[in-house]
């Protein structure tokens, strides 16, 4: 997964520090056609030359655009989790990660990432979690860990706690804050331990439990709303007593969409601005990103705050584009795939957060001082 890393020093208050250069790494799954394409006619508008090459056949002849992986309308659940599962151990050993599925709504971005209703094609998300923990045992006789989660979504602007009940939610505030390794979390936002994938699970659907979705001319159930499952990982040490913080953000991005075709009125029709005053945002931000341009508009929207370790910041990060191969979507399907070459430009500084035993001692220390705690003497 790191083959388009390379490794340079940075020299921060006086202290080396290894950074791994990364590219965004961008994979396409395309999906079947619907029934209701099938019935309508419609035809298939996209093929593959390789495992790298897409091309989509357009009014102006055939445009070939190149990702890191193509995953083909005959490409499995297990096949598209083990291109990219070897982040899940780049978490644990400390770096920030993020995966995020991105395309128009119906495109198969929530089967991706989450999978079917009935659990029997699981999508990365819950292969996540299972994977996690078969990490966490086979590394125990070396390492402590400690396994904890929080659920986020986005709706209307706003960004709610998805632990919580949805009539707690609304009275709840939660703040986008950046630490000083520049790394993004949820300040009030209910964080809860998992000791097992089994917990993990559960958590999980609790929270989805509380996601908004509706059904439109487009998906049966359409995700109204941007979730963000997030995964922390501590593991210590056990035998120089080292600490090392990993983050792995698992994001299904709500779908891009047009009123006149999803028919979406009222409610819907607010959500869906919403939902394309963010994604606008993020496109913005991934054009500067390419570009290199001096000021990189983050602030614009909250979703793009909440990404914004994660797109040319401190992370190491897995797109997923999602696209229709039918003909009746090929505005869409082309606008997604010019969007998508776009973030395979940006490039991100992925650093290992950790910290030595001495460190984690002091800080723990410096924590029961400030909290009136007695504190007893410590051999640093």
């Amino acid at each position: 997964m790191d083959v388009q890393c390379h490794v340079i020093w940075q020299w921060i208050l006086g202290v080396g520090v290894r950074v791994q250069v990364c590219k965004i790494r961008v994979f396409c799954r395309i999906r079947p056609q619907t029934r209701t394409e099938l019935a309508k006619g419609g035809s298939s508008i996209v093929s593959c030359l390789d495992d790298y090459s897409v091309i989509l056949e357009t009014p102006r002849g055939p445009r070939e655009f190149q990702f890191d992986r193509i995953f083909t309308t005959e490409s499995n659940q297990d096949e598209v989790f083990q291109e990219s599962s070897r982040l899940i151990q780049s978490a644990i050993d400390g770096f920030n990660v993020c995966i995020f599925a991105y395309g128009q709504t119906g495109s198969g971005k929530t089967f991706t990432m989450v999978g079917d209703r009935e659990h029997k094609n699981p999508g990365i998300i819950p292969r996540t979690f299972t994977r996690v923990f078969e990490i966490i045992q086979e590394n125990e006789m070396k390492f402590e860990f400690k396994v904890s989660a929080s659920m986020l979504e986005l709706y209307n602007d706003r960004l709610q706690d998805l632990f919580v009940s949805p009539a707690e939610a609304l009275s709840k505030r939660i703040e986008i804050k950046k630490d000083k390794k520049g790394l993004v979390f949820a300040q009030g936002a209910e964080t809860k331990e998992a000791t097992s994938a089994g917990e993990l699970f559960a958590l999980f659907e609790q929270g989805c439990a509380n996601r908004r979705i509706a059904a439109t001319k487009m998906n049966v159930e359409s995700s109204r709303s941007h979730l963000i499952f997030s995964i922390m990982l501590e593991s210590r040490n056990l035998t120089n007593g080292s600490v090392s913080f990993g983050k792995l953000n698992l994001v299904d991005l709500a779908g891009s969409e047009r009123a006149a075709k999803t028919g979406a009125r009222d409610d819907q029709l607010k959500e869906a601005n919403s939902i394309n005053k963010s994604l606008s945002a993020l496109g913005d931000v991934i054009s500067a990103l390419a570009m290199e341009q001096s000021h990189v508009p983050y602030r614009n929207n909250k979703l793009t705050q909440l990404m914004q370790d994660s797109l040319g910041g401190n992370a190491k990060t897995l797109m997923f584009l999602n696209i229709s191969p039918s003909d009746c979507n090929l505005d869409e399907t082309l606008t997604s795939l010019i969007y998508a070459s776009r973030v395979k430009a940006i490039t991100n500084h992925a650093q290992r957060n950790t910290e030595s035993k001495e460190i984690t001692q002091l800080k723990e220390v410096i924590l029961k001082l400030k909290s009136g705690q007695p504190v007893e003497e410590v051999d640093v």
